[in-house]
């Protein structure tokens, strides 16, 4: 799949909970050595995702921070697994610099989630190793002292998605929702997402993971949409036609096209 829409957060001290996350049917599952793991577990989980790896398993691996005393050691166990993805906390150019330094060659998954991540973000998506971005809706906020994890961040998310964009990588991933008992503020959360350009979120759960794969893919209308233009297209050999009373030209129809890739996914 070339651009998965569900990525599941699992606590990396947690190792029973590995082979249930990869059952879940989330495109990826993210092994925490972050946020999920206190800083007396931090041993214990670097210990169980190296197993993990160790016996054929896969996943992206969120390291702590490079402001942490634990940077070095997550990526010095990762050494051992170089097709393991990394997903990078509070992802600035000097801490992407440590990676590439200690992991060149690794794919990166960069979260945007400090101020400073924001500002340089062009110098972040484009540099080496960086595959997708993905924003930590939550960090960012605090950060930003902006209240709010909605409609309020939007300024900063159609920023990434541009870089994204710019950058010629696939379109990023939304941050979490909080919520789990109320099954509508997902699927607000999805569809605002969507309208925002991006195409994949953050799961803390392993309920939210089949909504979110339904919610980032094509809509039977939007593919019957795509069939009509591209039809439309071929049957007039290429000139420029109506459907449905509005012209289609090449944006219109490079969407179609990228509606009915993303369908086969």
């Amino acid at each position: 799949m070339s651009q998965p829409r569900s990525y599941l957060f699992v606590p990396g001290d947690r190792p029973d909970r590995f082979p249930k996350a990869a059952a879940s049917g989330a495109h990826r599952i993210i092994l925490d050595l972050e946020d999920a793991v206190g800083p007396g577990e931090k041993s214990l989980a670097r210990q169980a995702v190296a197993q993990w790896f160790g016996q054929g398993g896969a996943g992206i691996v969120r390291v702590n921070g490079a402001d942490t005393p634990w940077f070095d050691t997550d990526l010095s166990m990762l050494a051992a697994y170089p097709r393991a993805e990394l997903m990078l906390p509070k992802a600035a150019p000097g801490s992407l610099a440590g990676v590439l330094e200690q992991s060149p060659g690794r794919a990166v998954v960069a979260l945007i989630e400090t101020v400073e991540g924001l500002v340089h973000i062009h110098a972040v998506a484009s540099a080496k190793g960086v595959t997708r971005l993905a924003f930590g809706n939550l960090d960012f906020g605090a950060d930003a002292r902006i209240p709010g994890t909605g409609p309020h961040l939007d300024p900063a998310r159609f920023q990434i998605v541009l870089a994204s964009r710019h950058a010629g990588m696939p379109a990023p991933i939304d941050g979490v929702t909080v919520s789990l008992q109320d099954e509508s503020v997902l699927a607000q959360d999805i569809e605002h997402a969507r309208n925002c350009g991006f195409a994949a979120k953050l799961c803390i759960h392993p309920r939210q993971v089949d909504r979110v794969n339904a919610g980032f893919a094509p809509s039977p209308e939007d593919i019957d949409w795509a069939h009509r233009i591209v039809g439309a297209i071929d049957e007039s050999g290429g000139a420029v036609v109506q459907v449905d009373g509005k012209m289609v030209d090449k944006p219109v129809l490079d969407r179609a096209r990228a509606i009915l890739t993303d369908a086969l996914q």
